[in-house]
């Protein structure tokens, strides 16, 4: 049982156009593998803008987390510009991890760059480690394509609570083969929230593929998320994020998308 989303061209078309086919199920409004396709997540038109800005003011209306804050959770696009990495590795550790509860939601970043050992106190940099893999082999004569990986969830926190736990599990990158390489990433969602997270999920999955592709010196290629189990959820009333598709379907390139 799976749901494709057509091949969009930007991450708020694809929102729209997969809010508005699992919204169509009827019923619960949910769906199971529900395959969301982008064919590049780092452009964004003003068409684009429009649609985030109706999402994001109609999230934060219904006392939701803006879409900002959903991307920061999966790559912190704004310390990274300020501090480059690695150094910003660590500065996300010292100043943002600490305001951030133990319990609380959205610490994919902090699982992407700290994998504990069984030694106490030491721990590993998977997206650190990834990326240096990826540029060694990009630079070489010879590319494997197909072995770069990081895996969110974590069986020894995450095997035991039925609440409040990671909704994004694993991520695969690949390269394209030839001579102008892309990258390529596939997200698998554990449960996905369409309305209160897909958005700022597929804007911050972006920010992440153009920082790996530009530390390895590639292109952005498709960013491709399977959301095992999606809900269009609903923070208000359903007439009122009916209202939102609808005006999102209204604006520039949005109607094809719809």
């Amino acid at each position: 049982m799976y749901l494709p989303i057509k091949t969009q061209p930007s991450c708020a078309s694809a929102w729209l156009a997969a809010v508005t086919a699992v919204n169509a199920t009827g019923g619960s409004h949910d769906a199971q593998n529900v395959i969301v396709d982008v064919a590049d997540p780092s452009v964004m038109s003003a068409a684009d803008l429009e649609v985030i800005t109706l999402v994001d003011q109609y999230l934060r209306e219904h006392g939701r987390y803006p879409i900002e804050t959903v991307a920061n959770t999966i790559f912190p696009r704004s310390l990274f510009l300020r501090h480059k990495a690695p150094t910003f590795y660590d500065v996300y550790r010292a100043k943002v991890l600490p305001r951030i509860k133990k319990g609380d939601w959205g610490r994919y970043f902090d699982r992407m760059i700290t994998f504990p050992l069984q030694k106490k106190g030491k721990f590993i940099n998977p997206l650190d480690e990834m990326v240096a893999k990826m540029r060694d082999q990009v630079a070489s004569g010879r590319c494997f394509r197909n072995v770069y990986e990081i895996t969110i969830y974590d069986p020894i926190r995450d095997a035991g609570p039925l609440m409040n736990r990671q909704c994004l599990s694993f991520l695969s990158f690949k390269l394209t083969d030839g001579p102008q390489r892309k990258l390529l990433l596939t997200a698998m969602y554990r449960n996905h929230y369409y309305v209160e997270r897909l958005l700022g999920n597929l804007i911050g999955l972006g920010r992440l593929m153009k920082f790996v592709a530009d530390e390895v010196k590639v292109g952005v290629g498709s960013l491709t998320i399977v959301s095992t189990h999606a809900v269009v959820d609903c923070p208000g009333d359903r007439e009122g994020l009916n209202d939102l598709l609808e005006e999102a379907r209204a604006t520039g390139s949005m109607k094809e998308a719809a």
